[in-house]
């Protein structure tokens, strides 16, 4: 995971997400498990488990089951066979319904704001973790921007930065996103 400062006209769009751009400033290795929570339509699904190619494995994690549908539809007609939907509720204790220290990596990209129980949805993402394991975070900033949540509803990066912490995850460091976003890294301790 890479340390990246946000400069103008980087490779990150100055609009928004372009996930294909954001997943390739991961450097995910070959053959790595990922959890994607809150993965909706598949987003970035379908570009991390490109990434991870055929011998890693993405978890999509949804609690809306017609999301999981496009999402295997989607895998189908690109002939990706490395994706598992699950459908889950990240808000509740083992909601994933992943095993404890099953992944390497966690996404969890624009579902903290929607979320009405945002440090239970951190701590699932660091019960799945293996020790050592990475956290990504992508949220919308707190600019005022006319498309996305209303602001009262965004999560600022320091409240981000607190549940993480109670969840037992270390803050890395930042990641360009976009001009209306954030993106930061956390790492689950090595000794768990």
């Amino acid at each position: 995971m890479e340390t990246s400062t946000k400069q103008p006209h980087d490779t990150i769009s100055d609009g928004f997400l372009q996930p294909e751009k954001i997943v390739k400033q991961f450097s995910l290795p070959q053959g790595l498990y990922v959890a994607d929570f809150g993965c909706g339509a598949g987003y970035f699904t379908i570009p991390v488990a490109k990434a991870v190619g055929k011998d890693g494995k993405v978890y999509a994690i949804d609690i809306q089951k017609t999301l999981l549908d496009t999402i295997r539809v989607k895998a189908n007609l690109e002939h990706i066979s490395n994706i598992e939907t699950v459908w889950g509720d990240l808000e509740s204790p083992n909601g994933s319904k992943l095993k404890d220290a099953q992944v390497d990596f966690v996404m969890v990209a624009n579902i903290l704001f929607q979320s009405q129980k945002k440090p239970e949805v951190l701590k699932e993402a660091a019960r799945v973790l293996k020790p050592g394991g990475w956290l990504s975070v992508i949220e919308w900033d707190q600019s005022e921007f006319t498309a996305g949540p209303p602001v009262e509803m965004r999560v600022d990066p320091d409240t981000t930065k607190k549940f993480a912490a109670s969840a037992g995850l270390e803050f890395k460091h930042e990641f360009i996103v976009g001009s209306h976003h954030y993106g930061m890294f956390f790492q689950k301790s090595l000794t768990v």
